[in-house]
């Protein structure tokens, strides 16, 4: 295990000087050994020291040896570009690189990767050019020190000897500077699985645990399989996929970027550093995936992943091999091979050979497809998602795809033609295998006919008249509960299997039939050998032959029994309906009858001493809504005027009813001559005990006529609203419960002083009630209408009618009293 000056010491006890100079540790302690005791020896000490001193001397010594040959392969590649492009020898080429060092302020190590990297043109001088250029943008000069980082571990890594001195190196030169402490290599299976190649910074044992990953398991580095691009873990943590050295660093972060070489994965660089990851600039993402194509060049050499030469004898052998495969198929195949751009990128496929099977959805002959670029013949599988997104991953990962019902588009003469077809992509070597098996449309229409006929629960069958051979499908062998080996059940037979009420109706379907040679229907029961009836209806046409003879007849049977009993319960439901509207309209003729006979819509002007009255009554536009308002005016025998105004809960001839009562209980009772407060009091007692618990509002006053004093009382009703000049105000929500919610309620009694002209307004709740708006804002409205000025009582009643904010559609009682 490799040990640092750090680690050493760590380990070391500290130590004293002695008298003769020799350094004892100053926690030596002494042992009790075989009864003697024993301290160790100061010498000792010394040169185990020393030795690990020497060590790490050397270690130090070996990696600046490293370094400074790294420097020097760098600069002697620079003096050779010079050479070649001086035309010099090699002491003038020397001599130029050190001026140009000198003159330019840089070292002679950095200007030698400024000229490889100029010359080079590849992708560790694009990203070094990025760096230099936002090194000059943000710090206004350039920092050489990230390319000559990559270029250092790039001649690490053509050093190297295996891909653990690769990861080793790239982890040393361009990682570590980064913030990275561990890096490993993974190498591409076929079948998707990963096998650790090389790794540096992690464990020995977690090396050695993580050896080899199955496919399908998730982990960090199948992140840059899946989706063939660089993939940032923020945290190990936070993301739960298991990877090399989790254990290690819990809540580390990881970038994985695959390892590949034209358009092939060979692999995956998995980066772990220390602690979360934070979003890394642009220029750092560049340099990490010009390490991974290092990666990728020591990974193809892998026995597993080495490219045949496309121009070599075994890649010919290879695709010839492909070729006799493909023609031992009775399926279309083809046979594609990789083309790459000038960057060594995949860029398209050739399509090398395809089999005799072979059919184009196009129509085109096979001639005209061998030999071209598959985007060229079929350029529409280039679209996101298509065809060609999955050559490119099957290429690229070589884990074998299949899809159903891949949509082909082909354009014929400007005409796109669509084609489905199942298909199925396999890699071999450097070629594809692509298989596809195009939908026959006969067979698909048949399937769905199939299918169509099972839901509709539909049969089908034909009959030859002159042999008698019947044919039945077998959704029809279901519909009449037969097995599939039982004999088809003869047209002159039918009536045999039918409801005998049903016997003249297949007779006169028959007749129609077979000797009126026209088409014809019939609906009649089914009685299987099962016991179980069935509504069938049949559908049938007699087939002619060339001379106008019946040749045969076919036609089709449906299950319609779910469309029989519906259609039976449906007319039950509208005669129970029709029988519950007729019933609901006498019912709501009644109520409004009673409710017309007690309070017409539109009754006279009532002349009472010292007041008038007026009333207005609007019933709810739907008879259904009758309710239970209603109002009362009448002079007792003491010379007071009672006038009341109430609202039954609910609605129809309950409601009617009610009102009725509770009406004519309160003119009995106003003649004992008590006040408002003792009379609803009593009024609750009848509603409570004597209507079925009966629940309403109202309003109950008496009016003195030689005072012109009003008493009055609420049982959970709104208060009256006194006009007075062009003031409008209501009278206080004073307390008092509604009628019928309680055996025995008390209720408050109020006295107001009427003058001259004054103007009493009582209604019911259906004048201001609105959905949208409380009940309070619809009070403002209703006294600020009812403070216009009108010439006659009854025209403000009309005003406030007309004007007042309800919606709900409920009936609405208005009573105006005019002081004289």
């Amino acid at each position: 295990m490799n040990t640092t000056p750090d680690d050493n010491a760590a380990h070391q006890p500290p130590t004293t000087t002695g008298p003769e100079g020799d350094s004892t540790p100053t926690d030596a302690r002494t042992e009790p050994h075989g009864g003697l005791e024993t301290r160790p020896s100061a010498s000792a000490a010394t040169e185990a020291g020393r030795l690990a001193a020497t060590v790490e001397r050397l270690r130090e010594e070996a990696l600046e040896a490293q370094s400074a040959a790294d420097g020097r392969a760098l600069v002697e590649l620079a003096k050779g570009i010079l050479v070649g492009r001086l035309g010099c020898g090699p002491a003038e080429a020397s001599r130029q690189l050190a001026k140009l060092a000198e003159q330019s302020g840089t070292t002679l190590l950095a200007l030698a990767v400024d000229v490889v990297n100029q010359a080079a043109r590849d992708r560790v001088s694009e990203v070094a050019q990025d760096f230099l250029a936002t090194a000059v943008a943000e710090q206004g000069s350039a920092e050489a020190a990230p390319a000559v980082r990559l270029r250092t571990a790039e001649s690490r890594v053509l050093a190297a000897g295996d891909t653990p001195a690769v990861a080793a190196a790239l982890l040393d030169n361009a990682l570590a500077p980064l913030g990275a402490h561990a890096v490993a290599i993974w190498l591409a299976g076929a079948d998707s699985s990963l096998t650790l190649a090389g790794q540096a910074g992690f464990t020995p044992e977690d090396a050695d645990r993580w050896h080899y990953v199955p496919p399908e398991v998730a982990t960090c580095a199948r992140l840059a399989l899946t989706h063939r691009e660089l993939s940032m873990v923020t945290s190990l943590s936070q993301a739960s996929l298991p990877t090399i050295g989790r254990r290690q660093h819990p809540d580390g972060g990881r970038i994985v970027i695959p390892a590949g070489t034209g358009g092939r994965i060979h692999g995956v660089l998995e980066i772990g550093w220390p602690q979360p990851l934070p979003a890394q600039p642009a220029q750092v993402i560049r340099q990490l995936e010009a390490l991974a194509e290092l990666c990728a060049h020591t990974l193809e050499e892998q026995p597993s992943h080495s490219t045949p030469d496309p121009s070599g004898a075994a890649h010919h052998a290879a695709l010839a091999e492909l070729d006799d495969l493909a023609d031992h198929l009775d399926i279309p195949v083809l046979v594609l091979a990789p083309l790459l751009d000038a960057g060594g990128h995949l860029a398209d496929f050739r399509i090398h050979h395809v089999n005799n099977s072979f059919i184009d959805p196009g129509g085109r002959p096979r001639s005209m497809v061998t030999g071209r670029p598959f985007l060229e013949i079929y350029p529409a599988a280039a679209e996101n998602g298509g065809l060609f997104d999955k050559l490119e991953r099957t290429y690229a990962t070589g884990e074998a795809s299949q899809a159903s019902r891949t949509v082909l588009t082909n354009l014929v003469g400007e005409v796109p033609l669509t084609t489905v077809a199942d298909v199925r992509i396999s890699r071999h070597g450097s070629a594809l295998l692509l298989i596809w098996k195009i939908e026959d449309e006969k067979a698909r229409l048949a399937n769905l006919l199939q299918h169509a006929q099972r839901l509709g629960r539909v049969g089908g069958f034909e009959q030859n008249m002159h042999t008698g051979e019947i044919s039945w499908n077998e959704q029809l062998f279901a519909l009449f509960g037969l097995p599939m080996t039982a004999t088809p059940v003869p047209l002159e037979d039918l009536a045999a299997h039918a409801h005998p009420h049903d016997i003249n109706s297949i007779g006169r379907f028959l007749r129609t039939l077979l000797h009126s040679r026209r088409e014809s229907s019939v609906e009649f029961r089914l009685q299987r050998l099962d016991g179980i009836t069935r509504h069938i209806r049949m559908v049938a046409e007699p087939v002619l032959d060339s001379q106008g003879r019946l040749y045969a007849v076919r036609g089709a049977c449906q299950d319609v029994s779910s469309q029989h009993w519906t259609e039976v319960a449906l007319a039950a439901t509208r005669d129970q309906l029709a029988d519950t509207e007729a019933e609901s309209a006498d019912r709501s003729r009644l109520a409004l009858q009673l409710q017309h006979a007690i309070m017409p819509p539109a009754p006279a002007l009532l002349e009472v001493p010292g007041i008038r009255i007026a009333v207005r009554y609007r019933p709810a536009e739907s008879e259904s809504l009758v309710g239970g308002d209603w109002y009362d005016s009448v002079v007792l025998p003491n010379g007071n005027v009672l006038l009341s105004v109430g609202d039954v809960a609910g609605h129809g001839v309950q409601a009617a009813t009610g009102m009725v009562a509770l009406r004519n209980a309160l003119r009995g009772l106003a003649v004992t001559g008590a006040g408002p407060a003792q009379l609803l009091a009593w009024l609750n007692h009848v509603a409570f005990h004597l209507t079925g618990h009966l629940t309403a509002t109202a309003v109950c006053a008496l009016f003195n006529p030689t005072t012109r004093k009003l008493q009055w009382a609420r049982a959970g009703h709104l208060p009256p609203v006194l006009v007075r000049g062009t003031q409008a105000q209501s009278f206080p929500l004073t307390a008092g419960l509604l009628l019928g919610a309680l055996p025995e309620a008390t209720f408050k009694e109020e006295e107001v002083q009427l003058e001259t002209d004054d103007i009493l307004l009582m209604y019911t709740d259906g004048l201001v009630e609105r959905r949208d708006i409380a009940v309070t804002d619809s009070i403002a409205q209703l006294l600020q209408i009812a403070s216009r000025s009108a010439d006659t009582l009854e025209k403000r009643l009309d005003s406030v009618l007309t004007y007042s904010a309800s919606d709900t559609d409920d009936d609405t009682c208005l009573i105006g009293i005019e002081v004289r």
